[in-house]
């Protein structure tokens, strides 16, 4: 038996498939260079344009490795030049999280300390600075954070005490503070407390509030001008709303794409999608946007969820993956590049699977 390997599949015009070339797309899987399964412990996935983006994989040693577009230095191995397979970032050995945003990285450390490294146009660092950074900086007066999420040009962290705090760019209300001011040091997220988990889109945010799996609110703020809020409304937020419960049961998970939402609700673990549709990303089997959760209809038992620019990727309790929404690049991986309205099985050729990733601007996919 061969050794599991991580897996990429869809858009490698940057070397975001880290398996060593760059080959244009691939509509199945590719093996990410030199990393096994059993030393990755998370992967995140980012990027900023269909045919850019970067990987990045948690080992259990508590480094990081990462691959794909460098332009930035969201690599963070002290460069800016992109690399086809996995290097490691410089400085960092106590990582116990990681994401991936447009063009910027997020670790959580041990002493539940942020660092960030990459694209700092807006802010998104978190350090006081709007300079980019090739190594990992410290983001300023954040400490007891327990999750990360990062945006195409902002950062959230979730922290201890249920609160919720945001840096980076602001123009559409992604910061969650009442202003359209960006921020290049953290500050909380308006009214949000008894937070669970946290995602981030491309200007939008979603917050679980609630303990999870338990009953539970799903909060939104941000751009909307596709609905990706949930509120009924195409209006912009400033500050959280809640999106409009269209399910029955408890909220165990959410994940947000650029301009789409998703939430795993309910006993049998069911899917409910809202927001942008250009390319099918909700799986209602139409191209509709929904300004409020609809169901994806015929999946139960969905493990994780994550989000592309404009695809979706879930895994079932069986371990297999399935996706839908666009394919242009292959990044549903079943072998076309045919867009689907509704779910595909994704060829990964592994078993097993417990991780998987998307990037909220990019077209591409990772499994592990």
């Amino acid at each position: 038996m061969s050794e599991k390997r991580l897996k990429a599949w869809g858009n490698n015009r940057a070397g975001q498939l880290g398996d060593g070339t760059w080959t244009d797309f691939r509509t199945t899987a590719t093996t990410v260079l030199g990393l096994t399964s059993a030393e990755v412990v998370k992967i995140a996935a980012g990027g900023s344009g269909s045919a850019n983006g970067h990987g990045l994989a948690l080992l259990t040693d508590r480094t990081v490795q990462s691959w794909g577009s460098n332009g930035s230095g969201q690599l963070g191995d002290g460069t800016v030049f992109s690399h086809n397979a996995p290097g490691q970032v410089v400085n960092l050995s106590d990582a116990t999280d990681i994401a991936a945003g447009g063009a910027h990285s997020l670790a959580l450390l041990a002493d539940q300390s942020v660092v960030a490294w990459g694209h700092n146009n807006h802010g998104e660092l978190g350090n006081g600075t709007n300079m980019d950074s090739s190594v990992p900086v410290r983001v300023e007066g954040l400490n007891k954070v327990i999750a990360i999420a990062a945006g195409l040009n902002h950062s959230l962290a979730l922290r201890e005490d249920g609160t919720v705090w945001a840096w980076g760019y602001n123009i559409n209300g992604q910061l969650g503070d009442g202003s359209s001011a960006s921020r290049n040091v953290p500050s909380p997220v308006s009214g949000l407390t008894g937070v669970s988990r946290i995602a981030a889109g491309a200007s939008h945010n979603l917050a679980l509030v609630g303990p999870s799996g338990n009953g539970g609110v799903v909060m939104a703020w941000g751009y909307n001008a596709t609905g990706q809020l949930g509120d009924n409304s195409t209006i912009s937020r400033y500050t959280p709303v809640k999106t409009q419960d269209a399910w029955s049961g408890e909220v165990s998970r959410i994940a947000a794409g650029a301009n789409h939402s998703l939430a795993v609700t309910g006993s049998d673990l069911r899917l409910h999608a809202w927001g942008q549709n250009t390319s099918g990303q909700l799986g209602d089997g139409t191209t509709d946007y929904r300004i409020t959760p609809v169901p994806v209809p015929g999946l139960k038992g969905i493990q994780l969820v994550a989000a592309g620019r404009e695809h979706t990727v879930v895994l079932l309790g069986d371990n297999t993956v399935r996706s839908w929404g666009a394919n242009g690049s292959g990044q549903l991986g079943n072998g076309t590049t045919t867009d689907s309205s509704t779910p595909v099985t994704t060829l990964t050729a592994l078993t097993g699977v417990d991780k998987i990733a998307a990037p909220i601007g990019g077209d591409f996919s990772l499994a592990n």
